[in-house]
């Protein structure tokens, strides 16, 4: 079986990412093999790869935005799944489902959670595994490279609206255009929203007008927001979206990771009930509801394809940014 690992974490010029070969995995009681067809390239991939997050499994295989066939089934897997069925691999893997998190609904905050791509191997491979309990099923109407992106970019997102709190009707700001903005942005918009996006590529600001915001550059909103959403991961904008931010307004940051946040002045930033949040995860009640939205309004997804063999050259053009949208690689 072809995979990659991350064999010595560092910044993705120095290759931190080399391909392997090795037997095809086998599906421990309670899980499914599953065939990669396709997996979605996710920043958190690069965090993983460049040490940004700490090690969890030496030599891991990164990837956690898998669509693929059920290829066998453990002793006791879930009744869920056939051999043959299509079925989507996310970033929540495992929780214990008796913790004070786990059991008030908010599992994505279980001390004992576990990821797919970090904690255990992932979908930069040819065959993968995945507890039955929390395999995906996959909404109709799309192409396996438009449902990949929907596995973390997509359930991500759908998070960070949750967090935001956006009203009816509301004013959202997004901050960064990527993979999981670009499908928030639908979503905010199916439900109303008026979407301002803050970035500084063009073609992702052609993308965004395209998708239908009401405006897109690089300069502040042009009015005050009741919501607003950071993808990048950049700790400076956070003043500056706070700022933004109307009377009661509330900012969340979407990402895993984000690098440093400068001082924030309270009168300008905080005052007036903003509300600075961060997100963590999924659940699978929202990877639930998200997929079902999906498969209600159909969301488009812009994305660009990689051979697997090409792993490390998605990588470092997603750390470049030189594509708008998602990568996907094609096992």
């Amino acid at each position: 079986m072809r995979s990659w690992r991350v064999t010595a974490p560092g910044p993705i010029g120095t290759a931190p990412l080399t391909p392997a070969n090795g037997p095809v995995p086998e599906p421990a009681p309670g899980e499914l093999l599953v065939r990669v067809l396709v997996c979605g390239v996710c920043r958190t991939d690069l965090h993983v790869a460049e040490g940004d997050l700490p090690v969890h499994r030496p030599a891991v295989t990164p990837g956690h935005e898998v669509v693929g066939e059920v290829a066998a089934l453990g002793e006791s897997a879930s009744g869920t799944f056939a051999i043959g069925d299509r079925v989507g691999i996310a970033w929540l893997r495992h929780t214990c489902g008796t913790c004070k998190f786990c059991l008030r609904g908010t599992e994505n905050l279980c001390p004992a959670s576990l990821y797919t791509g970090w904690d255990a191997d992932g979908g930069y491979a040819e065959y993968a595994v995945v507890p039955a309990d929390y395999a995906l099923p996959l909404p109709a109407g799309y192409g396996d490279d438009e449902l990949a992106p929907l596995l973390c970019a997509g359930l991500i997102g759908y998070r960070a609206l949750l967090r935001a709190e956006v009203p009816e009707g509301g004013r959202l700001g997004v901050y960064g255009f990527g993979g999981s903005a670009h499908l928030a942005t639908q979503v905010a918009l199916a439900r109303g929203a008026t979407v301002h996006v803050v970035t500084r590529g063009r073609a992702a600001q052609r993308l965004a007008l395209d998708l239908g915001a009401a405006s897109a550059g690089d300069e502040p909103p042009p009015e005050p927001l009741d919501s607003a959403i950071l993808f990048a991961p950049a700790g400076g904008l956070v003043p500056g979206a706070l700022a933004a931010l109307d009377r009661g307004g509330t900012l969340a940051i979407a990402g895993i990771h984000l690098s440093d946040v400068p001082v924030l002045n309270y009168q300008r930033h905080l005052f007036q009930e903003r509300q600075l949040r961060s997100v963590t995860a999924n659940t699978r009640a929202d990877a639930r509801e998200f997929l079902a939205f999906a498969g209600r309004h159909h969301l488009e997804v812009t994305t660009r394809p990689y051979a697997l063999a090409r792993a490390d050259e998605a990588l470092a053009d997603l750390a470049a940014g030189r594509f708008t949208g998602a990568a996907v690689l094609r096992a």
